[in-house]
């Protein structure tokens, strides 16, 4: 075993996050160390032209202000494939119209309800910049889109959305939008599962023949593994939005690339605390992958790990 010495961090006024990056990879910092790993591994999957990239992510953190940083992903498209959840689509879409406001962990839930308010995690979202906002905006657009197509996948319909918000003023702060601009797929598995989800339904109440189809997504996802040459993951958090990713692995061969960006833990057994080598034993990530979990909060993490790439 060859081991090297821990080296102390040196900062300045001047560091900059590439540097401090750099840095970490030498300090032996617990996730600090995982973390530089993690960066690593993505410049591998980046320059690997031969490689097909999928980013999976859930709705919360579209609440925050890393929703810029994931838009800025999509734009300058470092990833091939995103799946994410309705609730991404319902905060993205919501933001373009309306602002979400900085809160607190600590207050009166049975207040903020009195007032009007949602809270999520530290993120406050009056009532009318969620569900009211959502239901006049996307009614209309949803009429638009069923004039031209009855039958739609997820990623048609979010392509359509952003077709049709692409001329709203903050059209390119939206996810939604620079998928669209860009043909990157885009699929949400459990489209029924938040606010959009409920959009649809209300407007399938008086236009039956209108469909979300998820096994047209279903047929896209296997057209893009069967052909990947080789394939690799960035996965925020867990829930569908990562088995989903994982899943459709199984038939590539394993991920050759995986980083892993958690709060949750394995002892439970659950998915999303599921480490990359527990994906390992199902063939979901490739016995010969570079991989790695790293723990932390991924509002401070992604914007460290991405900093280089963007």
């Amino acid at each position: 075993m060859r081991l090297k010495p821990v080296r102390d961090l040196e900062l300045t006024k001047l560091t900059k996050v590439t540097e401090l990056m750099d840095q970490f990879s030498n300090c032996g910092g617990f996730m600090a160390s995982e973390l530089a790993k993690a960066e690593t591994i993505l410049q591998s999957m980046l320059r690997d032209e031969k490689c097909t990239r999928f980013l999976s992510f859930p709705a919360c953190i579209i609440a925050t202000g890393l929703r810029g940083v994931i838009k800025d992903m999509i734009k300058r498209k470092l990833f091939d494939v995103v799946i994410t959840t309705c609730g991404t689509l319902d905060h993205d879409l919501a933001r373009i119209w309306k602002n979400y406001y900085q809160g607190s962990f600590f207050v009166d839930d049975r207040e903020l309800s009195k007032r009007g308010i949602h809270r999520l995690g530290n993120v406050f979202v009056p009532r009318e910049c969620y569900g009211v906002i959502l239901e006049r905006k996307l009614q209309p657009i949803l009429s638009k889109i069923y004039e031209r197509k009855k039958e739609l996948s997820t990623r048609e319909l979010i392509w359509e959305i952003g077709r049709e918000i692409s001329k709203e003023r903050r059209a390119k702060e939206s996810i939604t939008y620079w998928c669209w601009k860009n043909k990157i797929p885009i699929f949400v598995p459990g489209i029924t599962d938040g606010c959009v989800g409920e959009q649809l339904w209300i407007f399938w109440q008086d236009h039956k023949d209108f469909n979300v189809n998820v096994l047209l997504d279903e047929h896209e996802l296997s057209e893009i593994a069967f052909n990947a040459k080789r394939s690799g993951a960035l996965v925020i958090g867990g829930g569908i939005s990562k088995h989903h990713v994982i899943w459709w692995a199984q038939f590539m061969g394993g991920l050759d690339y995986a980083v892993y960006l958690t709060t949750a833990v394995e002892y439970d057994g659950s998915l999303s605390g599921a480490q990359t080598r527990e994906a390992i034993s199902w063939n979901k990530i490739s016995t010969k992958a570079k991989h790695v979990t790293v723990y932390g909060d991924a509002t401070i993490l992604l914007p460290l790990l991405m900093a280089k790439f963007l």
